[in-house]
C-alpha cells in the first residue's frame, strides 16, 4: 500500500516544483509509448536527467496525483534499523522488562539502563535520540497497558461503543448508581450525616427522568426494585407527597432496561420480576463503562446541579478547594429528596443540547411513536412485590420461618402441612415485621410476626443482632434471644445518638427505613399500613462491629 503524503510537512517549494512536473508529465503519460524527442524536450523543460524522469514518469502512471512528483527526501527510510543487532537486542530487552513496567521509569533512566546493560555486554551503546525513536515506534495504547494498566489503556484508546438508539418512549431505560456530591443531616438533630446514594433510570428515547430512588443504604435489590417501582408508577402522587408541582407523564411497564454488572442487577429477584412482566433486562459487556452514555451524562447533570447545595462535596478534592463540606451541610434526606424532584421537573422543560427540544417535548414525541400504549401493571401491589427480594419456603405447621424468625397468619392453617411444594416468600428489608407469601393461587398475602408483640426491625439490625450473638457463643436461631439483642441495642443508641455521628447515621438510618415501609398502602397494597412506630426506642449499633448487610438475589 501506498503512504499517504502528509501535505502540511511538504515546503511550498517543493510543492510548486511538482505542480509543474505535473503538467508535462502529465501529458507524456497520456501517450502509450511517448517519442524520444517527447523525452528531451521534457527533460530540457524540467531541468532532469533522462533516468530521473522515467522514474517520475512510471510513479505517475501508478499514481496519477502531483503528489508523486515530489523529490524524494534524503534520509534513512521510515522502519529502517541502523542499530547493530545486538544493540537492538539490548534495548528490546531494557524496553520491555524496564520501561513497559508499572513503575513508568522515565525515559533517562531508560537511557542509563540501556547504557548499563551495553557496557556489562560490551556492545556500543545507542544515543538518547535512538532511544527515543524506538519508543515512539511502540503502539501507544500497549505501552499504556502495561504501564497503567488495561483499564486507563481501555478509557484512553478503545472506541466508544455506540448508545442504544431509542424512538419510542420506554423502549429502552437505563438505571444506575452514583453516590450524590453532598453531606445530609438528620431529621432531630441536623447534624452532618453523610452522603446519600442515587438510583436513576433515565428514558433514552425522550431522555426523560424516568424515575429515582434516594437512599442512606448502599445499592441493593431494593433500591433497584424502588427505583423501578418510581419508573413504572404514574408520578402524580409521589409529586403530591413531596408538595412538589409539575408535570412528569413517564409511567409504564418499559420494554427493556438496561443496567451495568452490578451484583443487586444479575440478582434473581430482579431478573425474575423482569421476566414476569415481560420487560427485558440488557447488562452492559464487561468492562465497558461507557456503554451507553445517556444515564452517565445525566448523572453528570444532576451532580452538576447538586454543586450549588450546601454541604456539597464537589466532584474532586481540587474544585473543593477550602470549602468545608460537613460545617456547611444544612439538608436532610427528605429536602435533598424534594430539591432533586423540583430539579428534574426543570431539567424536563429545558432544552436539551442534543435532542434540539425540551425532555417533556420528546417524550410527547416518543410516546406517540408507540404502536401501543405503554402497559401498566395489572396490580400495583403485586408489582411491587414482584420485585422484591424473596426465597422459596414450605409452609410448616407452625408458619413461615425466615431469617431465624416465625411468621403466621390463620390463612396458613389451610396449607400447613398439606402442600408438597414450597411457596415464593418475599421481604422488604426495611421492615421485616411481616413477609408476602405468593399462594397457590398466585395472590400475594401478607404474613405478620408469630408473635405480633414483637417491633418492626430492619434486616440489618436482625443481622447485626445475629453477629453480635455470635460473637458471644449464643445460638442464631433463638427468636427471642433476638429481639432481646435488638431492644438493648436500641438502647444503646438512643444513648449515644446524642454524642456520635455514627449512632445518628444509623438511627436515622432505621427510621427512615420504617417510616418508608409504612408508607407502603399508598404504592397500591391491598392491607392497611403498619402500626405508627413513633414510640419506639430509637436504634444504634456504633458500639458495634460493622458487618456488611447481605445481599439477597
Amino acid at each position: 500500500m501506498v503512504r499517504e503524503i502528509d501535505k502540511s510537512m511538504i515546503e511550498a517549494a517543493a510543492w510548486k516544483e511538482a505542480v509543474a512536473r505535473e503538467r508535462v508529465i502529465r501529458e507524456l503519460a497520456s501517450a502509450d509509448r511517448p517519442s524520444r524527442g517527447d523525452i528531451l524536450r521534457a527533460c530540457r523543460e524540467l531541468g532532469l536527467r533522462r533516468t530521473r524522469l522515467y522514474e517520475l514518469l512510471k510513479a505517475y502512471r501508478e499514481r496519477p496525483v502531483t503528489s508523486s512528483l515530489l523529490n524524494r527526501t534524503r534520509g534513512t527510510r521510515p522502519g529502517v534499523r541502523r542499530l547493530p543487532q545486538d544493540a537492538e537486542a539490548v534495548v528490546a530487552e531494557a524496553l520491555q522488562g524496564f520501561y513497559a513496567t508499572r513503575q513508568k521509569p522515565s525515559v533517562s533512566l531508560l537511557h542509563r539502563e540501556v547504557l548499563h546493560l551495553c557496557r556489562v555486554r560490551g556492545v556500543k551503546a545507542p544515543g538518547w535520540h535512538a532511544l527515543r525513536a524506538r519508543i515512539d515506534a511502540i503502539d501507544p495504547a500497549e505501552l499504556m497497558r502495561a504501564r497503567d494498566g488495561a483499564k486507563a489503556a481501555r478509557d484512553r484508546f478503545q472506541p466508544v461503543p455506540g448508545e442504544y438508539v431509542a424512538e419510542r418512549a420506554y423502549e429502552v431505560v437505563q438505571i444506575d448508581h452514583t453516590l450524590v456530591d453532598v453531606i445530609v443531616v438528620d431529621r432531630a438533630s441536623r447534624q452532618p450525616l453523610q452522603r446519600p446514594w442515587l438510583t436513576l433510570a433515565i428514558d433514552a428515547a425522550s431522555r426523560m427522568v424516568a424515575g429515582f430512588y434516594l437512599t442512606l443504604e448502599p445499592p441493593s435489590i431494593t433500591s433497584v426494585a424502588l427505583a423501578i417501582q418510581n419508573l413504572v408508577l404514574p408520578k402524580n402522587a409521589y409529586l403530591a407527597r413531596l408538595d412538589v408541582e409539575g408535570d412528569w407523564p413517564a409511567a409504564g411497564l418499559p420494554d427493556a432496561i438496561h443496567v451495568d454488572n452490578g451484583k443487586e442487577f444479575c440478582s434473581r429477584a430482579l431478573q425474575w420480576g423482569a421476566e414476569e412482566y415481560g420487560i427485558a433486562l440488557i447488562h452492559r459487556p464487561v468492562a465497558t463503562p461507557h456503554y451507553g452514555g445517556h444515564i452517565e451524562r445525566l448523572i453528570g447533570t444532576m451532580m452538576g446541579a447538586v454543586h450549588l447545595l450546601p454541604g456539597t462535596t464537589f466532584s474532586d478534592i481540587e474544585s473543593r478547594g477550602d470549602y468545608d463540606s460537613l460545617a456547611n451541610s444544612a439538608m436532610t434526606l427528605d429536602e435533598l429528596e424534594q430539591w432533586l424532584a423540583l430539579e428534574i421537573i426543570r431539567y424536563h422543560a429545558a432544552r436539551h443540547g442534543a435532542l434540539g427540544i425540551p425532555p417533556i417535548a420528546a417524550w410527547r414525541e416518543a410516546a406517540a411513536r408507540r404502536v401501543h400504549p405503554l402497559r401498566q401493571p395489572h396490580d400495583v401491589g403485586a408489582f411491587t412485590r414482584d420485585f422484591l427480594p424473596s426465597v422459596e419456603r414450605t409452609v410448616r405447621r407452625d408458619g413461615v420461618h425466615l431469617h431465624g424468625l416465625r411468621y403466621w397468619d390463620d390463612v396458613l392453617s389451610v396449607w400447613a402441612a398439606r402442600i408438597d411444594r414450597p411457596l415464593r416468600v418475599a421481604w422488604d428489608p426495611r421492615d421485616l415485621s411481616k413477609v408476602f407469601l405468593r399462594g397457590p393461587d398466585d395472590a400475594w398475602l401478607p404474613i405478620r410476626f408469630a408473635n405480633i408483640c414483637r417491633p418492626p426491625i430492619t434486616l440489618w439490625e436482625l443481622r447485626r443482632a445475629q453477629a453480635t450473638m455470635k460473637e458471644r457463643g449464643l445460638r442464631l436461631v433463638d427468636e427471642a434471644l433476638i429481639f432481646e439483642t435488638i431492644e438493648r441495642q436500641r438502647a444503646i443508641v438512643e444513648e449515644a445518638s446524642r454524642r456520635t455521628k455514627e449512632a445518628r447515621r444509623l438511627m436515622e438510618r432505621r427510621e427512615r427505613a420504617l417510616d418508608a415501609a409504612d408508607a407502603r398502602a399508598s404504592s397500591g397494597e391491598p392491607e392497611g399500613s403498619a402500626e405508627s412506630r413513633a414510640d419506639d426506642p430509637p436504634i444504634d449499633f456504633s458500639k458495634l462491629p460493622i458487618y456488611p448487610v447481605e445481599e439477597w438475589s
